[in-house]
């Protein structure tokens, strides 16, 4: 190879390393420069003892075992505040959960990623202690049914795959015999 075509060669890795990184940094700067929580898509208020507070969803109506973000945000911030939410299911099951920062929006409260397990009526209690005392308030969220096909059907129809492919190991097996035959 000449020196030229060195250069050349050079010169093409660079221009293709720098379009590769042009092309990264426009395709990332859009996100990163988003709201993480812009896409809370409905919002209900709910009296909290002395604390108006904001529950935000990122998905509405909500459905039972689908995927969704939560954010509790008090009037005047979360700054001087504790709590907890207890989630009351149809059949009278309960979970309490401290209040924790969203972990992609650290400004206000959340449970990230949540899925209700079951449709029907649920109860989310909050009790906020603050500088005007605590309280105690609830919300009640309607659950739709869950989306798609029931989950046996869904799991069955999903290890289909991995039957067939059970099913092909063994009939390789069978033909060609274990790996400790061929080799006698």
């Amino acid at each position: 190879m000449t020196i030229l075509g060195r250069v050349r060669s050079v010169a093409v890795r660079t221009w293709a390393v720098t379009c590769a990184a042009l092309v990264l940094s426009i395709s990332v700067a859009p996100s990163a420069a988003a709201d993480p929580l812009d896409y809370v898509v409905h919002t209900e208020h709910v009296q909290v003892g002395p604390y108006p507070m904001t529950v935000g969803f990122t998905v509405w109506p909500i459905r039972a075992m689908q995927s969704l973000d939560f954010t509790f945000q008090p009037d005047g911030g979360i700054a001087d505040k504790s709590g907890t939410i207890t989630e009351i299911a149809p059949d009278g099951r309960s979970d309490t959960d401290g209040l924790a920062r969203h972990p992609r929006n650290r400004s206000v409260w959340g449970l990230d990623v949540r899925s209700l397990d079951a449709a029907g009526t649920w109860t989310l209690r909050f009790e906020i202690d603050g500088p005007q005392g605590a309280g105690t308030g609830e919300l009640t969220v309607d659950v739709l049914k869950q989306p798609g096909p029931p989950l046996p059907l869904s799991w069955t129809i999903g290890l289909i795959p991995l039957a067939l492919a059970f099913a092909f190991y063994v009939a390789v097996w069978v033909r060609t015999g274990s790996p400790n035959k061929r080799q006698s």
